[in-house]
């Protein structure tokens, strides 16, 4: 089938699909009228006043009038508090087992009647009337929770809650998983309900697929992060404090956070950005790290149509000497769009089409939908149906949807013995020849032409065996499924790292895997998403990420398509990828002038990988992000906090990519310290902001003075890129080499440099003494090096 014939088709199942849609979206409305009547008279509460407390182990309980508070400062100086008794767990967030309470943390009364805990990191301070304070070691206040209000409805059953909180004047607020509009966020309302948002987006648009009630605040007074344990639908309404406002008096932040339901429960940390992300991630899990050929550059389509156009891309690329690691089949790949089968007509030998690929250094990748064609004589339909998979109604029958292959089933990931199953089926994606997967549509969606494009929020789930609905699970539906994909694949192949990344997600998530941007819309302005997103996201501890170069619809202009590919080879994840109505995005299709700035740039990231490979391990043992704001090392330093269009890859470069029209020269802030343009190796003293050169060739990157970079040299091997340190300072860096797409534990070699007398001298530190580096080192910068 050609590509115009490929659309009518398209077209005309969404016209068939219609009316299969609007029914289902009807049977929603009812389904959920039925289970969930509407809220009644409602019941308001607040906490009151203190009565009593009880000392425990890092903490201890407050009890007020008509509420109690649990408080708890565990090892590392994490700080849990819960309403009401909850407890830490169960949690989707939480990996392994809560972190021991710091023996050291104790209760103690405070002044006017209050009580609070003082431990090494952190102090917490409760007032009589329930506000918590989280203040640092000296005493000033980071966050100020005023005390929370509850309504419960006068019949039973889940009641709301609101949590005010107060931040310094100066503080700026970040996260909340993926935002088009930041990274930093501004005044504004932010919703907590992963969302489809029909089409492709921009800034504008929100909330998208990724929410999770994650906060990173930054200040002069310090960092902190703060977590709601709460995957039910919610709200959160941030406003920026402004100094000197009122006769003189600051008035502070606020963050408001309202949820329909479930528990009051939060986690603070707080220090240094780099130690903030490096408790989160032991909280939440270590960032899986992909293979090493998943740093390199990919490629995908929604259309691909067959074989025949398969092996063109890959003959392209090749036939231009453009490196490629992989290319992603969509949909259209499936017969009938149904998941785990093979439209046979148009890939008759995929085994042997991944053999041929492979053999030429290319994986294939399979995108992965949790919808099942709920028809009888289906092999995954009638495996799931016959152990009770899917997710269901109050009447106990199944709840179904519309997607791509028509009336669908959704797997209830929520249920251990439903991951097991579902984790199964991926050794068919593997027979294939895939060698990785990505998760589509997993918010979960149902398409309808009216309301949530998603379950009725009355379907039921299993949630561990403790049983509730979907306004619980919808959050934590595609967690679950990467929980069940990511553990599949290691059942299957367990000398493998599983490759997998996910378009939806929750806190957590980058235990599995990473995400993508998903539809994000051509234009500028979603190029501007793209990095807000990918920043964002890192902040709330998933560093594997990034978009859809050049923008799932429409066709970029060249210009637009070539920066956009000038900052995606500098992102973790490093795809083109566009819909089947979309202009076409492999680099040849822009004209030579293009084609030869695309091949510089899959030339450096090529040449960058063994620090991509660097990134990935160092984000797995301390959480750090690959990509990160120009704060980060920084914090205190206002200017840089609204930097916004620019980005540290580590510690060691600063990339300022082209985000406007017609831009041949762009200003960048430079952090403090010294930093070369990696170009003309100009020495800038930063903090500054200067002009730099930004033609169509390449996009700003400055090295930081000091720094040891992992690169691959002309003959392939690894080697080390040293910038020379400014006088009277010392550098150094990291280096992980790959170690193969296993488990092998990763092996960091530290590296120190300074400058004497002219000369840049770079030493390997070792436990047992200092050595020569061991590798082929080129200094940058000045002059030669001595080892």
């Amino acid at each position: 089938m050609d590509g115009r014939g490929l659309v009518r088709s398209m077209r005309t199942m969404a016209t068939l699909q219609g009316v299969r849609a609007t029914r289902s979206a009807l049977q929603r409305r009812r389904l959920d009228a039925r289970w969930l009547p509407a809220r009644g008279a409602e019941r308001a509460r607040v906490p009151g006043e203190v009565v009593g407390a009880e000392p425990m182990p890092g903490g201890g309980i407050v009890r007020f009038a008509r509420s109690e508070l649990r408080i708890r400062v565990v090892k590392g100086g994490a700080v849990f508090r819960s309403w009401d008794g909850a407890e830490p767990e169960p949690s989707y967030a939480l990996a392994g087992e809560v972190p021991e309470p710091d023996p050291r943390a104790q209760l103690e009364p405070d002044k006017d009647g209050g009580w609070r805990v003082v431990s090494e990191r952190v102090t917490v301070e409760v007032s009589r009337l329930g506000a918590v304070d989280i203040r640092t070691p000296g005493g000033v206040v980071l966050r100020r929770d005023l005390p929370p209000r509850w309504w419960e409805p006068v019949e039973g059953g889940p009641g709301r809650w609101l949590q005010r909180t107060e931040v310094a004047a100066d503080a700026r607020f970040f996260g909340l998983g993926g935002r088009a509009c930041g990274p930093r966020l501004r005044d504004g309302t932010y919703r907590l309900w992963n969302t489809d948002p029909r089409g492709s987006f921009g800034p504008a648009d929100d909330p998208l697929y990724i929410t999770m009630p994650v906060q990173l605040v930054v200040a002069d007074a310090g960092t902190h992060l703060s977590f709601h344990d709460n995957s039910w639908d919610g709200r959160v309404t941030l406003r920026e404090g402004e100094e000197g406002a009122g006769s003189g008096h600051d008035r502070p932040g606020t963050s408001e956070v309202r949820m329909d339901g479930g528990p009051l429960r939060c986690w603070v940390i707080v220090g240094s950005p780099a130690r903030v992300l490096a408790r989160w991630t032991r909280l939440t899990g270590a960032p899986a790290v992909p293979p090493s050929w998943a740093l390199g550059p990919q490629h995908a389509r929604w259309g691909f149509g067959g074989e025949r156009e398969v092996r063109r891309i890959a003959a392209g690329y090749r036939a231009r000497e453009l490196p490629l690691a992989a290319v992603h089949l969509d949909i259209d790949h499936f017969e009938g769009h149904r998941v785990f089968t093979v439209d046979r007509e148009r890939f008759p030998d995929l085994p042997g089409l991944a053999e041929e690929l492979r053999g030429a250094g290319v994986r294939l990748v399979s995108i992965v939908d949790p919808a099942v064609k709920a028809e009888p004589g289906d092999a995954v339909y009638d495996s799931g149906a016959a152990g009770g998979a899917f997710v269901r109604d109050g009447r106990g029958r199944e709840v179904r949807g519309v997607v791509w292959p028509g009336e669908c089933v959704y797997p209830d990931f929520t249920d251990p013995a439903v991951r097991e199953w579902w984790g199964g089926l991926y050794g068919e994606r593997l027979a294939q020849g895939f060698a990785g997967v990505w998760h589509d549509m997993n918010e979960p969606v149902s398409f309808a032409p009216f309301g949530d494009r998603s379950l009725p929020r009355s379907a039921r789930h299993d949630l561990e065996g403790r049983g509730g609905d979907h306004r619980e699970a919808h959050n934590v539906y595609a967690l679950a499924m990467a929980h069940a994909g990511y553990e599949g694949l290691r059942r299957l192949r367990p000398r493998e790292r599983p490759f997998l990344f996910s378009r939806s997600g929750w806190a957590g998530m980058q235990r599995y895997g990473g995400t993508w941007s998903g539809d994000v819309s051509t234009g500028w302005a979603g190029l501007r998403a793209s990095l807000s997103l990918v920043l964002g996201l890192g902040l709330c501890g998933v560093p594997y990420s990034g978009p859809d170069v050049g923008g799932f619809d429409g066709s970029p202009s060249p210009e637009l398509y070539l920066r956009w590919f000038q900052l995606g080879a500098y992102l973790p994840l490093f795809r083109t990828h566009a819909a089947i109505h979309a202009g076409r995005r492999e680099p040849w299709e822009f004209g030579p002038a293009v084609l030869e700035h695309a091949r510089a740039a899959l030339a450096e990231r090529e040449r960058l990988r063994p620090y991509f490979v660097t990134l990935a391990r160092l984000a797995e043992l301390t959480g750090a992000p690959y990509a990160r704001p120009v704060w980060w090392g920084s914090p205190k330093d206002r200017a840089l906090r609204e930097c916004e269009d620019a980005f540290l890859l580590g510690d060691a470069l600063l990339v300022a990519p082209v985000l406007e029209p017609g831009a041949e020269r762009r200003s960048v802030r430079l952090p403090k310290g010294r930093w070369y343009d990696t170009v003309t190796e100009r020495a800038y003293d930063g903090p500054a902001r200067v002009v730099m050169d930004a033609p169509l060739s390449r996009v700003p990157v400055l090295a930081r003075a000091g720094a040891v970079i992992p690169v691959r040299g002309a003959d392939g091997e690894l080697e080390l890129e040293v910038w020379a340190p400014a006088t009277g300072r010392r550098g150094g860096g990291l280096v992980v080499p790959d170690a193969g797409d296993g488990w092998e534990p990763a092996e960091v070699e530290r590296y120190a440099t300074r400058l004497v007398e002219g000369v840049v001298k770079v030493k390997r530190v070792r436990l047992d003494g200092s050595g020569p580096p061991g590798r082929r080192v080129r200094v940058r910068g000045l002059g030669p090096a001595e080892l």
